[in-house]
């Protein structure tokens, strides 16, 4: 058993979900008129991918869907589903290369859902696919979108009015030949999509043509001049070579004299600036300590002069003291203390006068000396009778006038200090007469270190020149380094990157500038030949030619693997219309063998057959030709016609044939299309319905028959009919005004047939 489960949900009448089960070769479906039960066979059709709106009593999708009464509301969408077995993995389906797509499962499910605004969605084991996914894998177990296992009321005897074409191609579908057609329509579209883009490419060739010729020229143009090239390249690589040795042999020398030059001129710099230290140091040492030895020399001659002075007041005094002592009688003085503080004070103000060094202080202890010894000398005058004590010739150490020892004393001390003073002047005459020798002779060494620091300073602004002309050689050659530059880069222009190679030629001897411009004019002739070539731009045109040449030589490639392809799409069709045409006509040899045996049964004798024919037809959609072109577009075709001779008549034209004749014969053929290459099931709705009870006997033995070899679902009225089915399937109209199912078995049907 092939067919399990039929489930309705919103389909026309069934407005709830509604499940048949065909778990026996006969399952038949029986009701009153306007109860639905044709609603099962179209359900049928529908889920199964009938296309035809119109062949499911309808006009729009929306017509499909359950309405709604006025107890039920109408439903959103129609479902039906179907389950196959396939526990045998009979089921194939394959993708767009040809590829069978695994499909290991042991119930196979298909599903149809409509819209109401006509969308369809078709689901194979919970995932969507296309309905032409669907239609080939049924097309893999002999279930064809003719629905040829699907036979309705009133289209028994469609093959019998079919066309010889159309009768083909029901035969085809019943043999199973429709999954090669299939194939043969995809190879097709294949083929028109690989004529187009060989269309494409042919027209792209054709555009790129002009182009690619223009390129080919110019490419001519270059190859002529690439012996230029070649001898340019050559002169190149030796003169860029040279000069690159030549302007780094420059540069090196350059920046070697500039070292040179600049580390001589730091060296004779800082020689400079130690001559012009020690010079600074040693003269302000020399004049510093000469100013003051001159200094000091000046201050001693002062403070020789003022001692002077005072050895010449003090010797005054004692020559005064002196006199007095002739002209007075000497008189012995009582009170000599007075006498003594008067000296000590002198002697003081002496002191005081020998240690300071300012003129003027020295002057005003004189001045306070002559006061004392004015006032010494009024005291002595007047104060006569003040003495006591008597005028008389007292001895020596007792006069008035006695010998001064403190004068004689402070003579002897500043007689000393002259004696001292004079030392240490001479001294002092000493170092400076030394100091202005060593001036002297430094004075020599500095006009010999002015004359040295003169030949630095004369050689500092020889060596200063000298850094300037590096200088300018070294713009100069700058210069001459971007010129070279640009020469490189115009080479490049010219020849491409491989100018670069020069830097791995190798020079022989030495190199001569003369040579170098020989050289230089030579590239410039050669040059100038290239520019007129228009060879600037040579390495992108070649480049582009090459580019173009490889987008049409791929083109080219491209047009011949569509060649080949179309060649093999062709030589597929070719193939699979001979294998259809073979087995199409073996086929037809194995119905003609049923179709005569039921035919004897169905009319007691008499014979029936197919036979094919070769009808002539015009290609469609050619305009007005010639006669002889239009001979090359005809076509043939091969058609069947139907054949047939009943027992005791005349007959064998099927026009002649009556209604009921008709429908016998048109039974008769469908089984023995059936019994060739069975499908899983079979469908006959109402087939049966002008067949008298005689006739009905019959029909319900080809029914057992058939069911050898498929499941029927046999929608009928005729109690002869309902006898031959395991099981019952009663559709009714409910209260609510949808349909209902009711199952019916074996021995109940009996009964109500009977």
């Amino acid at each position: 058993m092939r067919l399990k489960n039929l489930e309705i949900n919103g389909f026309k009448s069934f407005s709830r979900k509604t499940v048949l089960e065909f778990q026996n070769p006969i399952v038949s479906i029986v009701g009153p008129n306007g109860s639905g039960k044709s609603n099962v066979v179209e359900a049928l059709r529908f889920v199964l991918g009938e296309q035809s709106i119109k062949s499911m009593r309808g006009s729009l999708g929306s017509d499909l869907i359950f309405k709604g009464s006025k107890n039920l509301p109408k439903s959103s969408r129609a479902v039906v589903a179907i389950y196959f077995d396939n526990s045998d993995k009979i089921f194939k389906l394959s993708n767009e290369t040809g590829e069978n797509i695994n499909l290991n499962y042991d119930v196979i499910s298909i599903s149809r859902e409509v819209y109401p605004d006509g969308l369809n969605k078709y689901i194979l084991n919970g995932s969507e696919v296309r309905l032409k996914d669907i239609n080939n894998l049924l097309s893999s177990v002999n279930i064809g979108s003719s629905g040829h296992q699907i036979i309705s009321q009133g289209e028994a005897d469609r093959i019998l009015n079919a066309s010889p074409r159309d009768r083909r191609e029901m035969v085809e579908d019943a043999l199973g030949l429709k999954i090669y057609q299939y194939k043969i329509k995809e190879a097709g579209r294949k083929l028109e999509r690989t004529t187009d883009n060989m269309k494409e490419v042919s027209l792209l060739r054709r555009e790129n043509a002009p182009h690619l010729n223009f390129l080919k020229k110019q490419v001519d143009k270059f190859e002529k001049a690439k012996e230029m090239q070649i001898t340019l390249l050559s002169l190149y690589k030796e003169y860029f070579k040279k000069e690159d040795i030549y302007l780094e042999k420059e540069r090196s020398s350059l920046l070697l004299e500039r070292n040179k030059i600049s580390s001589e001129l730091k060296s004779v710099k800082e020689k400079i600036s130690e001559v012009d230290v020690v010079d600074k140091k040693e003269e302000n040492k020399n004049e510093e300590e000469l100013k003051i030895l001159e200094k000091k020399i000046g201050e001693i001659h002062g403070i020789k002069n003022e001692i002077e002075h005072k050895l010449g007041r003090l010797e005054g005094m004692m020559e005064m003291e002196e006199h007095r002592k002739e002209k007075m009688p000497e008189v012995v003085i009582k009170n000599s203390g007075e006498i003594k503080e008067i000296f000590d004070e002198i002697s003081s103000e002496i002191e005081g006068a020998i240690v300071e060094d300012n003129i003027a202080e020295v002057k005003i202890i004189l001045l306070r000396i002559r006061n004392i010894l004015k006032e010494f000398s009024g005291n002595i005058i007047s104060s006569g009778p003040r003495f006591s004590g008597s005028l008389s010739r007292p001895d020596h150490s007792k006069t008035i006038f006695p010998e001064n020892p403190e004068l004689k004393k402070n003579q002897q001390e500043i007689l000393v200090e002259m004696q001292n003073i004079k030392e240490e002047e001479n001294k002092i005459f000493e170092k400076i007469e030394i100091l202005k020798r060593k001036i002297i002779q430094e004075n020599e060494t500095l006009h010999t270190r002015e004359k040295e620091k003169f030949n630095f300073r004369v050689r500092y602004q020889e060596l200063a020149s000298s850094l300037g002309l590096i200088s300018v050689k070294e713009e100069n050659l700058a210069k001459e380094i971007e010129a070279f530059k640009n020469e490189i880069k115009e080479g490049s222009i010219l020849i491409g990157s491989e100018i670069l190679s020069y830097k791995s030629f190798e020079i022989k001897g030495s190199i001569d500038r003369s040579i170098q411009e020989e050289l230089k004019k030579k590239i410039e002739r050669i040059k100038i030949k290239l520019e007129d070539v228009g060879l600037g731009g040579g390495s992108e045109v070649i480049k582009e030619f090459e580019e173009v040449s490889r987008r049409d030589n791929f083109l080219a490639k491209e047009m011949e693997d569509l060649a080949v392809s179309i060649e093999s799409l062709r030589k597929l069709m070719a193939d699979l219309k001979e294998k259809i045409d073979i087995e199409f006509k073996n086929g037809v040899e194995k119905i003609n063998k049923e179709f005569h045996k039921f035919f004897s049964l169905m009319f007691n004798g008499g014979t029936g057959s197919l036979s094919i024919i070769i009808e002539n037809k015009k290609k469609s959609s050619v305009a007005e030709t010639s006669e002889d072109e239009e001979e090359e577009n005809i076509v043939q075709e091969q058609g069947i016609e139907i054949n047939v001779s009943l027992p005791h008549k005349k007959v064998k034209e099927l026009n002649a044939l009556s209604g009921g004749e008709r429908s016998l014969a048109s039974i008769a053929l469908l089984f023995a299309m059936s019994q060739v290459n069975p499908p899983p099931f079979l469908v006959l709705d109402e087939t049966d319905a002008a067949l008298d009870e005689a006739n009905s006997c019959k029909y319900g033995d080809m029914l057992e028959k058939l069911s050898q070899h498929s499941q029927l679902i046999v929608v009928t009225h005729n109690r002869e009919t309902m006898s031959r089915a395991d099981i019952l399937y009663g559709v009714t109209i409910g209260n609510d005004g949808a349909s209902k199912l009711l199952s019916v078995k074996l021995d109940e049907a009996t009964a109500i047939a009977k």
